[in-house]
């Protein structure tokens, strides 16, 4: 989060800090107990490193799927490496897509780090996910990822065939900084024209000149805190944005007519404030919205399955969303 101009949020006023749940407090003791030094305290490489690992070693494996393709994109800034899963029966046809993004402060993160989440999600909704492995600061400048994101869906479009996809049958999401992009990436997709079907976010970071009520009371003592955000920031100063509010989606120029939004948020995370800013942005604009937020969760526990049950319930909400809204799932009453 910038330092420059920052702001209360009108919109939420402080409340007392919620507690994390019984599993949290239980994971955060380990990890205290296991003394690692923190992303903020490591260099960019070895603030990599560390990131997978943890996920490493605290997503929970998933079960097989069908199928597990690693890909090249031909994307206008170069080829960019991407992993589908799928769990559709061979011979069934042209399979819906979701477009995922992962997390990681546009520093950390990669293919490694999501894999576990959405090859469940692909398992459980019926629908294909197809991860990129976007550009990273600060060995490119920020933009650099919203411009693969972007490309990514567009080539999905246009040719998604070509690997048993449904071009007419699209979806984007994406976690943390993922859920920034992948919210960007719905916005442009209205402006050009090409329909998605949904719109999925988790605990999205989509402004940085506000303090909101969550940041003040979960910017210490867990995973997410102040210093590891700034430390992200840190590493994204680099100017080249297509436009301004591409890393602030919450204060694009105006939000009407974009894909149905599916939001999960975790109660004690930083950026849950925010998430609830956009949802209610969405809404104003008559976008349909659902919200979903887990009690006691923290940034990230979506990749913390072996410790954090909600991990798996999480992952199965998004599915029966994103499976309904690619009609692999029949709506429930």
């Amino acid at each position: 989060m910038s330092n420059a101009a920052l702001m209360s949020d009108p919109l939420h006023p402080s409340a007392p800090a919620a507690p994390f749940s019984p599993q949290v407090q239980a994971l955060l003791g380990r990890v205290q107990r296991a003394n690692h030094l923190p992303l903020h305290a490591l260099g960019v490489g070895a603030a990599r490193l560390a990131y997978a690992a943890g996920v490493g070693a605290m997503a929970q494996p998933p079960e097989p799927v069908r199928r597990t393709e690693t890909l090249q994109l031909p994307l206008s800034g170069g080829a960019r490496g991407a992993r589908l899963w799928s769990d559709a029966a061979p011979g069934a046809g042209l399979q819906p897509v979701m477009l995922y993004l992962h997390g990681g402060g546009f520093v950390v993160g990669g293919l490694s780090t999501c894999q576990a989440f959405c090859q469940t999600v692909a398992r459980l909704s019926g629908a294909a996910v197809l991860a990129l492995d976007y550009r990273l600061c600060p060995d490119h400048p920020q933009g650099s990822a919203f411009e693969d994101a972007w490309d990514a869906l567009k080539w999905l479009h246009r040719h998604g065939d070509s690997l048993g996809l449904d071009p007419s049958r699209l979806a984007v999401g994406g976690d943390s900084a993922g859920g920034t992009l992948a919210a960007t990436t719905a916005l442009r997709a209205r402006d050009a024209g090409l329909p998605l079907a949904l719109q999925a976010l988790f605990y999205p970071m989509v402004q940085s000149r506000m303090v909101t009520p969550s940041y003040e009371a979960y910017g210490r003592n867990t995973l997410l805190d102040a210093q590891v955000l700034a430390w992200f920031e840190q590493h994204c100063r680099q100017p080249q944005l297509g436009q301004p509010w591409y890393r602030e989606p919450l204060f694009a120029p105006h939000h009407a007519d974009l894909a149905p939004a599916w939001i999960g948020l975790a109660e004690c995370d930083m950026l849950t404030s925010e998430g609830h800013s956009y949802a209610e942005r969405l809404r104003q604009a008559q976008v349909p919205v659902t919200v979903r937020e887990w009690p006691g969760m923290i940034h990230d526990f979506i990749n913390m399955g072996r410790f954090l049950s909600d991990a798996h319930g999480a992952a199965a909400a998004l599915a029966e969303a994103l499976g309904q809204a690619l009609g692999t799932r029949p709506a429930t009453s």
